[in-house]
């Protein structure tokens, strides 16, 4: 397979024409091998329009998301970033080939432990992944310039809020099934916070996520 070939098509047939026209990021999806981290059964898929099975339930997010999430947020070379969800590790070397630092997040051990092997291989020397609940961030290490959430939450926790610095951007994408909204959410300062539905998307939902308040009769 030519997989650069077929990098060069994800991103002009598929990223592009959804309004990902920040250069830097479609310089980041064209630099950082995305085939590199897709188990072996899926290689040829690396670059196809759908999520690919990670086990366990887990899933990498489409490449189009990737593309969106990342023009989104605008990570610079000084931010320090949390990710919640680590998956197969190339969203955090997408975020790292920007930012000076990346933690990133996972409940399952498996998922800490194939990202953790898949960024090693590459290379990436500025992220760390550890087992903990993401849910809760990662308040010993914050507080953090960008926060992004790689799996749906229906509600978003005021914990993650808190460990946001002022002017420092959350992604996330909140709601439930059949349809959840990619949310960016900027700290302006004095505990205010500017928010904005950026597109629609759905995604695996995060263990561990906080439940809306339902009714109560």
């Amino acid at each position: 397979m030519n997989f650069e070939k077929a990098r060069f098509n994800m991103v002009e047939q598929q990223i592009r024409p959804w309004d990902v026209l920040d250069p830097v990021v479609l310089d980041l999806l064209m630099t950082v091998r995305r085939e590199e981290f897709v188990p072996a059964a899926y290689k040829t898929l690396a670059f196809a329009d759908i999520e690919i099975p990670l086990g366990g339930g887990h899933t990498m997010l489409k490449p189009v998301v990737e593309g969106k999430v990342l023009q989104a947020v605008q990570v610079r070379p000084t931010d320090s970033v949390l990710e919640v969800g680590a998956g197969s590790g190339y969203f955090a070397a997408l975020l790292a080939a920007r930012a000076e630092s990346v933690r990133s997040v996972d409940i399952d051990p498996a998922m800490v432990r194939l990202a953790q092997e898949n960024l090693a291989r590459y290379g990436v020397a500025n992220v760390v992944v550890e087992e903990g609940d993401g849910v809760q961030g990662c308040a010993a290490h914050g507080p953090y310039d960008v926060i992004v959430v790689s799996g749906g939450l229906p509600q978003l926790p005021d914990a993650l809020l808190q460990q946001l610095k002022p002017g420092g951007r959350l992604f996330a994408f909140v709601g439930e099934a059949p349809v959840m909204k990619g949310r960016l959410v900027t700290n302006l300062g004095e505990g205010r916070f500017q928010t904005e539905d950026v597109f629609e998307s759905l995604v695996t939902v995060l263990q561990n996520a906080p439940k809306p308040d339902g009714f109560r009769f």
